[in-house]
């Protein structure tokens, strides 16, 4: 169960004014998160949840004045700190540089935070987590860094940017145990920071919070390629946000467009061209923090980014802590596959579209004049079909959506009229200049052909049709990657459909 270690709340409160001092000690403030000051307004104590006015008074330039003096020199991200504290003190500046406003965030050191991951630290493998501000990344690391060097023994080096996990001053604060520090005086210099503690001090372990740029994505993989374990945080909220990030990718193995063959594609039942993962991840695993108490672990980085690539559930192991203390592990079970979903069908009410990078406009226009009962929604989950661009058609959202939901998806080269118009006539069945009558009798018929050859592995002649059904009949079957050849001639040319 974690604890949190007896803390130095009053040092953060005594650089207050005096007012504000007296309307915190009013009300109970035990799980404080931050005070907000704002030049011309009312000051603020934020706690989980709730908001509180400090008093009726607006903060003047004296109030902020008076809180700047009693703290040490802001760097370079507009931070400052207490010494050997983990409060941090963040300023807004108006244009000429003068303070007005502060942000003064309460830090604790909490043991305990990562007994639900303490298999994974102590594995030595390199692990990376990941969550939305505020949901305790950097409490994690400073416990890992405490129980690496005192439980486990190790040389452990915290790459501290901001002093954000060992405190202000130079002697870091206690909630890092032995481990060392090195501080990095501007974010700017992180990685620089970071192979200079691979090189210069021999650590086992480096901690780093907050990778966020493309030199540090590459220090990490520097240090992990010379075997030292690495623990770190970086931006983002889960591991679909870093593999879609193109800056940070290469932290998850990166990811790279390749374009198959013929034969491969209809072997691995593809499309010629997908995203594949580039290279090895630099983390051999992600943990995703979606609360304080529950996490979701991906233990093989290699397979997940892999099946996120290919539009499969992801899955990983949820972990959540009890109130009692106990944690309980729950195995994510990839989902059953959607029913096949059968063919649209001109006039059956109106079909909703989501237009998936193309223009709205332009399939909206196409629609009108095709006359078909359809509407253009804005969100996926909105629709019953999806008409989306081809460069774009193996994106991951777009996969999982459309598997989950059983929708069909069309794709089209290029954002025109022309092809938005041939791809809705498809997903439509529509073959201008045609009865309906005779184009349903055309589509039944190609789809009993394909069930036929599907089920007895034959080859199925249909009927002769014109030019522009035998075009849709070949869109029909190509769909359901059999293979279609026109043979004869005009008017008694027909398609022979073959396994």
């Amino acid at each position: 169960m974690a604890i949190t270690a007896p803390d130095d709340l009053r040092v953060l409160l005594v650089i207050l004014p005096e007012r504000l001092q007296r309307a915190i000690d009013e009300i109970p403030h035990e799980d404080l998160i931050e005070i907000v000051m704002d030049l011309g307004r009312i000051a603020q104590a934020r706690f989980p949840g709730r908001v509180v006015d400090l008093g009726a008074e607006v903060v003047s330039q004296d109030d902020l004045d008076h809180v700047v003096s009693n703290l040490g020199a802001f760097t370079g991200d507009n931070r400052a700190g207490i010494e050997r504290t983990l409060h941090r003190i963040s300023g807004i500046r108006n244009r000429q540089g003068r303070i007005v406003g502060l942000t003064l965030r309460v830090g604790r050191a909490i043991f305990g935070t990562i007994e639900p991951i303490r298999d994974l630290v102590e594995s030595g493998r390199n692990i990376l987590l990941l969550g939305r501000p505020g949901v305790g990344k950097t409490t994690k690391l400073r416990e890992v860094a405490r129980v690496l060097a005192d439980d486990a023994g190790k040389r452990v080096m915290v790459v501290d940017t901001s002093n954000e996990i060992g405190g202000d001053g130079d002697i870091p604060h206690p909630g890092i145990g032995s481990a060392r520090r090195m501080q990095v005086p501007n974010p700017e210099r992180q990685h620089a920071v970071m192979i200079e503690a691979v090189e210069n001090h021999m650590p086992e372990v480096i901690i780093v919070d907050e990778i966020g740029t493309e030199a540090e994505a590459a220090a990490a993989r520097t240090i992990a390629e010379r075997g030292v374990q690495l623990v770190a945080t970086a931006h983002g909220n889960s591991l679909e946000n870093l593999v879609m990030n193109p800056v940070l990718s290469d932290l998850v193995g990166g990811v790279h467009t390749v374009t198959l063959g013929d034969e491969e594609a209809r072997r691995r039942g593809t499309p010629k061209t997908i995203n594949e993962r580039r290279a090895p991840p630099t983390f051999d695993i992600v943990v995703e923090l979606l609360g304080r108490d529950e996490l979701l672990v991906h233990p093989d980085t290699a397979q997940a980014v892999d099946r996120l690539l290919a539009g499969k559930a992801v899955g990983g192991e949820r972990r959540v802590t009890g109130p009692d203390g106990e944690l309980v592990t729950e195995p994510l079970v990839e989902p059953e596959p959607p029913e096949p979903v059968e063919s649209f069908r001109p006039h059956m009410g109106p079909t909703r579209i989501c237009a998936y990078a193309l223009s709205p406009m332009l399939v909206e226009r196409a629609i009108r004049d095709l006359r078909l009962d359809a509407t253009v929604v804005e969100r996926l989950e909105h629709a019953d079909l999806v008409l989306a661009l081809r460069s774009r058609a193996d994106d991951g959202r777009l996969r999982r959506v459309a598997e989950r939901r059983g929708i069909r998806v069309y794709t089209v080269k290029r954002n025109g009229s022309s092809p938005i118009r041939r791809a809705l006539q498809d997903a439509f069945h529509v073959a201008e200049g045609l009865e309906e009558s005779e184009l349903r009798e055309a589509v039944q018929e190609t789809e009993h052909a394909i069930q036929r050859v599907l089920a007895e592995g034959i080859p199925i002649a249909l009927a002769p049709r014109k030019p522009s059904v035998r075009r849709l009949q070949h869109r029909m079957v190509s769909r359901h990657r059999l293979a279609a050849e026109s043979i004869g001639t005009e008017p008694q040319r027909h398609l022979v459909i073959h396994p």
